[in-house]
């Protein structure tokens, strides 16, 4: 399921989308704040993407993932995802990764929004989730214009290249107040 929003077009990915996503998960800023290393070749960025390949293709969906793109020309900016868990607890994790280029535009906030909005109004969900890197000023700021709320620190949960980091859990339930 492909999504809008004012200024972005979220397309579900498919192996076609590899060679821009090999070329994101490139750029080491991108992935500053990710458990996941920088491959050192496409079929690297393959392998590594292929359960999300597939977790679209199940029916129903476990998992949704989008590449970001530019409404008005389809330029792609990035990537975003949501795991669902099971069904009992109708709950979903976000994430959202943009080249740097997009970066303190408000495509992360955009972004976030859509994700959240797709959450409870498409898949009825009670509660979206997300975690950031405590170090990870930007996205801190992202989650919290969207709305989402800190409920907590996982101490030392993000293997980030030989380190282990601190993590912070936002949330948002769907009574809580929403701007999307």
């Amino acid at each position: 399921m492909n999504l809008q929003s004012g200024r972005l077009f979220f397309k579900i990915i498919d192996l076609g989308d590899i060679e821009k996503l090999h070329q994101m998960e490139s750029v080491p800023e991108v992935n500053e704040f990710n458990t996941i290393k920088i491959p050192e070749d496409i079929e690297e960025t393959k392998q590594g993407l292929q359960p999300l390949f597939d977790a679209v293709q199940a029916t129903p969906p476990t998992s949704y993932y989008w590449t970001i793109n530019s409404h008005k020309n389809m330029q792609f900016m990035g990537m975003a995802g949501m795991t669902l868990s099971n069904d009992k607890f109708k709950l979903g994790e976000i994430f959202y990764k943009l080249l740097p280029g997009f970066w303190r535009k408000g495509y992360g906030t955009e972004s976030s929004k859509t994700l959240i909005k797709f959450g409870f109004e498409e898949l009825k969900l009670h509660k979206v989730e997300a975690g950031v890197a405590t170090e990870n000023h930007a996205s801190i700021k992202v989650l919290e214009k969207s709305g989402m709320i800190r409920e907590g620190l996982r101490r030392k949960i993000l293997p980030i290249r030989g380190e282990w980091k601190d993590n912070y859990h936002y949330a948002i339930v769907e009574d809580d107040p929403r701007d999307y």
